[in-house]
């Protein structure tokens, strides 16, 4: 499995980048991560817990729009994202994100699988 080697909030720019460790590098909009988000709430309960992630979260025209304040680190394995408007439940393992990604290549891969 694939860590981050740096997390960055880019605030101008309105994304959160992470360069992994096998030299990829994947960019997530704010707007796409909130609507990406894996806590309960925003699952729509526990039954809809351990769904894999959706890249094509981030084709969609987001219903509002999000600003990231911060990330804390959980242990060795996952980011809390701290958003502005004050939610701040949702645990992005690394697998997560990086099946998260919304990069031509990541998507590439996924089709063809």
């Amino acid at each position: 499995m694939s860590k981050p080697t740096a997390i960055q909030i880019s605030k101008s720019r309105r994304v959160l980048v992470i360069p992994w460790d096998d030299g990829h590098k994947s960019e997530y909009p704010f707007d796409g991560l909130r609507a990406a988000c894996p806590c309960v709430n925003c699952r729509g309960g526990h039954e809809n817990m351990g769904a894999p992630p959706d890249p094509n979260v981030f084709s969609l025209t987001p219903m509002e729009h999000y600003e990231l304040a911060g990330a804390d680190l959980v242990g060795g394995y996952a980011l809390q994202l701290l958003w502005e408007d004050g939610h701040r439940y949702g645990l992005y393992t690394w697998e997560y994100l990086r099946g998260l990604c919304p990069c031509d290549e990541c998507r590439g891969e996924e089709e063809i699988e």
